[in-house]
């Protein structure tokens, strides 16, 4: 690391950071409102499941760079194509977590709620939705992560946030340079998983392994004493 380097080209590196950041934020937020509706596809039609399930496991083999070409007469040399890959790659894992999400829900609480009268968007958005967003945001963390990583390969047309510097390192043999951007690539990626934890776990206070840790925090241990007799 060269603290010269950080200190002479701090706005360079966070102009990057922030391109960064926005391209990963767009293509997750972008993904997370399109697999949505397919997920709900998938599970109340099951004949659509397969070729949902299907078509987003064969977009996430397609190799990146080749992704990124075959977007490119499309939305030209632009932002769009780096974040349009990164929400096709992001659909395998945010559609499959959904549908378990929506599956898993015990079907006493969908019983219990249409007792009381809920409608079924009152039920999705009241009763499954909630109990699935430990399996989706699971799903969230995972995509997310992996955009911060694949956002790098975005430096073949000019918008990879911190790859472009990367990818100019390279090439000049400027080490510093690419040492400090991977090292905020990374630093990117485990602040983004922590801050989803986070909001995971605000949002679902409920969830079993919280509900077994705040049991143990509140339990005290009792001592006996012996009675002696007489």
């Amino acid at each position: 690391m060269c603290g010269t380097y950080v200190r002479t080209r701090s706005q360079e590196l966070l102009d990057a950071t922030v391109q960064h950041v926005g391209i990963t934020a767009a293509s997750v937020a972008i993904g997370l409102l399109l697999a949505f509706p397919l997920a709900l596809l998938a599970r109340h039609r099951p004949v659509f499941a397969g070729p949902v399930l299907g078509l987003t496991t064969v977009l996430y083999t397609v190799p990146s760079l080749a992704m990124f070409a075959l977007l490119m007469p499309v939305f030209g040399i632009s932002a769009s194509v780096v974040v349009t890959g990164l929400v096709l790659y992001s659909l395998t894992v945010l559609v499959r977590n959904i549908l378990t999400g929506l599956e898993a829900v015990p079907e006493e609480a969908r019983e219990a709620a249409r007792g009381m009268g809920y409608g079924p968007w009152r039920l999705l958005f009241g009763v499954e939705l909630p109990l699935a967003l430990p399996a989706l945001m699971a799903g969230a963390r995972i995509a997310t992560v992996s955009a911060v990583s694949l956002t790098t390969v975005g430096a073949i047309v000019g918008y990879g946030g911190l790859g472009n510097l990367i990818y100019e390192g390279m090439g000049s043999n400027f080490k510093a340079q690419v040492l400090t951007a991977s090292v905020l690539c990374v630093v990117l990626a485990v602040l983004a998983d922590v801050l989803l934890l986070g909001l995971q776990r605000l949002l679902t206070p409920w969830a079993p392994g919280r509900r077994r840790a705040a049991g143990r925090s509140r339990l005290r241990p009792v001592r006996i004493r012996p009675v002696r007799a007489g």
